[in-house]
């Protein structure tokens, strides 16, 4: 496990693109909290962060490259538009995915809904520039604080991802989290 600084990643960007691309799981910052994640493309990683958070079945949301993979790849339905607008930021928005190839399906097993999260944050370019999903969910153990610093990254993660993206000690929160897949509108978390 190595941990970079956001200058470290950006200097050795083809290095880290690679291992993304190919699999790795890995810590990283967002405009709210440290995420979790892998390329959602790659199922047996997919799997590792469910081992790592001890997390089976519950869906993950994915960064996503841009709005247009939004439109692309989900039913954003009559209200979907409005709350797309407000992206990059602190939201995630849950729509039906229409296609199935665009993410492993272990990132959303059982459901037909998956989150969606564009912040308003530099890394959210990695996955514009490499035009992938990222699995992104906070980096904990399901049940237990997320991480704010480098100081309060639970072991049972730090000891198994194969690097981490260090910043500053963060005081946001998770996201708001915005139902967009039923009939209504629907606030989950605020």
């Amino acid at each position: 496990m190595r941990i970079v600084t956001k200058q470290e990643f950006l200097m050795n960007k083809q290095e880290f693109f690679e291992k993304i691309v190919n699999g790795a799981v890995f810590v990283y910052p967002t405009d709210t909290i440290y995420g979790l994640g892998c390329n959602a493309q790659i199922a047996e990683s997919v799997k590792k962060i469910r081992e790592l958070k001890q997390r089976p079945d519950q869906p993950f949301s994915v960064i996503v490259p841009d709005k247009e993979w939004i439109y692309d790849n989900c039913d954003i339905g009559s209200e979907g538009p409005a709350h797309i607008e407000k992206l990059p930021g602190p939201y995630t928005l849950i729509f039906r995915l229409l296609n199935k190839d665009a993410v492993a399906k272990e990132v959303i097993p059982d459901v037909e809904n998956i989150g969606v999260r564009i912040p308003d944050h530099w890394f959210t370019k990695i996955s514009t520039m490499l035009d992938l999903p990222i699995v992104t969910t906070s980096a904990n153990v399901s049940g237990d604080n997320y991480m704010t610093s480098i100081d309060d990254l639970d072991d049972r993660i730090k000891n198994h991802v194969d690097f981490i993206i260090y910043e500053e000690e963060k005081h946001g929160r998770p996201s708001e989290v915005v139902n967009l897949a039923g009939q209504e509108v629907e606030i989950l978390r605020k």
